[in-house]
């Protein structure tokens, strides 16, 4: 067996070689574990003692299913027919849901396949990423099990997680003709395909709006709705959740996200989306991987670099214009405030100005005539019944009382001293002395 860093090493070789090549590969290195293997049980065979002592203690025993897996990946008929006739099913799966059927159509076994299906193995048993045989056999380009197969009734239209039909992911030109020519005298047709394809998704975005499976609510893996359309692909699905808010950030057991599931399975489309929606990219599961640590498509991966450079700068801006923002808004409140001031003072100015236009062709007494004001006017109101003329006040007398109130004109900018009556009836307001300016 390899060590972990030889691996590590020969990874970089293993991308670059197509299906096929990966393929011979690892059944080359399958034989090589088998004879080491055998040859290790031989030498345990010379070596072992010719008398055995007996021993109260009961040695380690499998259960007959993990028995007839084994036998099976050994290609060992004699052994899994025993187990059979014996009444173990033939559909016993491992932790990742292969079947025997599967181990044949991998390993290329003809003859045990035969007497799986004899023993009533199920043609389309699917694995828990949802292979079947058929996706083995076809991606593994084995002519004549992909026939065997279909005689038995394989489904053709099969789906796997990854939303591939046996026809999608097969390279081999006879078995994909194989396929295809069963698809056509089986009458299918390309809407029947795209229908096929979308009807998982299609039943879940049903349950979803029916109100029979809860937007938000996890399974026993800590999975929510928003993960499992993320995983699939399913983008109608992963729409309506985000169109109903639910969390783009909620974990499962291993601390993943649901923009972990759509980078693993390569879904791309999904994941733009889920960013959008403000999926972090920085995310990190139990293990502390980010999407792009767990993603192991190298396009894919560049992309989701992307995405997290451009979220990063898109929130390194919000954070400037935040802070713009706060910055302008006092001085705005100072804005509006003088602004009201200045209305005011505005109005007062243009009523004055608007008295001397007036009283440009009326002839008014001059201020030499008038009594002197430091004498005779005792307080505002008579003050303002002398500068009253015919119902206008005399500009030249208005600059008197300006200069009466203080001995001063106002400061530019600031509330005049002179503050205007409101009555509409007269043609010209009345002045006032209010003492103060504001």
């Amino acid at each position: 067996m390899m060590e972990h860093g030889d691996l590590v090493i020969e990874m970089s070789t293993v991308e670059r070689m197509s299906t096929q090549e990966r393929l011979q590969l690892a059944k080359r290195r399958r034989r090589s574990q088998l004879k080491a293997w055998a040859a290790r049980e031989r030498e345990w065979l010379r070596e072992r003692p010719t008398k055995k002592k007996k021993s109260k203690e009961k040695g380690i025993r499998f259960r007959d299913n993990v028995i007839l897996l084994e036998a099976a990946s050994r290609n060992d008929i004699s052994e899994v027919k025993k187990l059979l006739q014996k009444g173990v099913s033939p559909d016993s799966t491992n932790e990742d849901g292969l079947t025997a059927l599967h181990q044949c159509c991998i390993d290329d076994n003809e003859e045990m396949m035969k007497l799986l299906l004899e023993f009533g193995a199920n043609v389309n048993a699917e694995d828990s990423e949802k292979w079947t045989p058929l996706h083995a056999a076809a991606t593994c380009g084995h002519l004549h099990l992909v026939k065997h197969l279909i005689a038995n009734g394989a489904n053709l239209l099969a789906v796997n997680g990854d939303g591939n039909m046996p026809y999608d992911i097969c390279e081999d030109e006879a078995s994909l003709e194989e396929i295809e020519g069963a698809m056509a005298r089986r009458g299918v047709t390309q809407g029947i395909i795209d229908e096929t394809r979308a009807a998982r998704e299609t039943a879940m975005l049903e349950d979803l709006t029916a109100g029979l499976l809860d937007l938000e609510k996890p399974d026993e893996n800590g999975a929510t709705p928003l993960h499992i359309g993320s995983a699939n692909g399913y983008i109608r699905v992963v729409e309506y959740l985000l169109d109903q808010h639910v969390s783009t950030d909620d974990k499962d057991v291993d601390g993943w996200q649901p923009v972990h599931a759509a980078a693993c399975w390569g879904h791309i489309e999904v994941l733009e989306l889920l960013v959008q929606n403000g999926a972090d990219l920085n995310a990190k599961t139990k293990h502390d991987e980010t999407p792009a640590d767990i993603c192991e498509d190298i396009e894919l991966r560049e992309r989701i670099i992307e995405l997290k450079t451009e979220q990063e700068t898109k929130k390194l801006a919000e954070k400037r214009r935040v802070r713009r923002t706060q910055s302008n808004n006092s001085r705005a409140h100072s804005v509006r405030r003088t602004s009201v001031r200045e209305r005011g003072l505005t109005a007062k100015r243009d009523a004055v100005q608007e008295a001397r236009f007036r009283l440009q062709a009326v002839q008014v007494p001059q201020l030499g005539d008038l009594p002197s004001l430091t004498s005779t006017v005792d307080s505002n109101k008579e003050l303002e019944e002398m500068v009253i003329t015919n119902g206008h006040a005399a500009p030249d007398i208005v600059d008197g009382l300006v200069e009466y109130n203080g001995g001063r004109r106002e400061p530019e900018g600031k509330d005049s001293s002179i503050v205007l009556s409101e009555k509409p009836a007269s043609p010209v307001a009345l002045l006032d002395f209010s003492g103060s300016s504001y």
